[in-house]
């Protein structure tokens, strides 16, 4: 018997889960039901990247905290920015751990909604030991706050005990291929452990850790998103296959990004909204779509759509 659990988020809306008779909802990893409690249920709930309905009640503060990173992709310029440009790696400050605990204090007291705290950018949070202490910092003065990263999974495997330790329980990896050879055209170099690797020795290596953090995080029942940048010509045809992947190893949900064009692809024309929509459609019956991703900044605060940050930082 199947009945239907409802979780009020707010007065207007409501989250549905499908449950059997008593049982929690479960996510399959690897053939085995791993079971979701409340307090995980939570993290989906409230945060407005895992849940549609959430994204409507609920808010997140990124704490921009992360400059360096340890990869190149094709895709990826990140020395400008504009307060009219909503896109990943786009900052007005890099804020000090200090300073971002400062910053989560203010945003919580002005904006009670906020109930994520975040941290994307503007490069790769786990390679900036900034990222942790602020993690330290931010958790252990707001407990009750969901901790989430977003991250491109080349440091996963060996970071994700401290995370946890943190009370990390939504991490967002991009993954543009889970082939090499397509990997190889998507990335122009990775920085691994004091070595430069390029080419397809570049992509093998990114893999094999993307593959390994997705995998420890799920079996530790943290709430994994995937990223996917959607390339017109480069890996648009194997988008479905990276998503039948990641479904079977028990990714929460699959965020599909059209291209901007810039650097080395700022001559490939992105999928039009309507590509975007068809490749969702296919790859649904592999993972549950995000479909309402506004492609945030790495300081963004406030609802999906309903940015407030250029207003807290301009008061500085």
């Amino acid at each position: 018997m199947t009945i239907s659990i409802y979780l009020s988020v707010c007065a207007d809306h409501l989250l549905v889960f499908e449950m059997s008779d008593e049982e929690y909802p479960v996510a399959v990893v690897n053939g085995r039901d791993v079971p979701y409690d409340p307090a995980q249920l939570r993290k989906v709930r409230e945060h407005p990247c895992y849940s549609e309905k959430a994204c409507h009640a609920f808010g997140r503060c990124h704490l921009p905290v992360a400059p360096k990173c340890n990869i190149q992709c094709n895709y990826c310029v990140r020395d400008f920015d504009c307060v009219n440009e909503s896109r990943p790696g786009v900052t007005s400050v890099v804020l000090s751990p200090q300073e971002a605990l400062e910053r989560a204090r203010e945003v919580i007291a002005r904006f009670s909604y906020v109930k994520v705290i975040g941290i994307a950018g503007p490069g790769e949070p786990l390679a900036n030991e900034e990222t942790f202490e602020t993690l330290r910092l931010v958790h252990a003065e707001f407990p009750g706050l969901i901790m989430c990263i977003s991250t491109n999974g080349l440091l996963l495997p060996g970071k994700i005990d401290e995370l946890i330790s943190y009370d990390v329980g939504n991490i967002t990896v991009t993954l543009n291929a889970v082939d090499p050879a397509i990997g190889e055209t998507i990335y122009s170099f990775v920085n691994y452990h004091g070595k430069h690797y390029t080419g397809r020795e570049a992509a093998e290596c990114l893999l094999e850790n993307q593959l390994k953090g997705i995998e420890e995080a799920v079996r530790r029942r943290i709430f994994v998103k995937v990223n996917t940048v959607y390339i017109p010509g480069v890996n648009d045809r194997h988008i479905p296959e990276i998503a039948k992947k990641v479904g079977e190893m028990g990714v929460y949900n699959f965020n599909l990004i059209p291209l901007i064009p810039q650097y080395k692809f700022a001559d490939v024309a992105p999928p039009t909204p309507e590509d975007k929509r068809k490749m969702q459609d296919e790859c649904a019956q592999f993972v549950r779509q995000m479909r309402h991703c506004q492609r945030c900044r790495a300081d963004a605060i406030g609802r999906l759509g309903e940015d407030v940050q250029s207003c807290l930082y301009g008061e500085k």
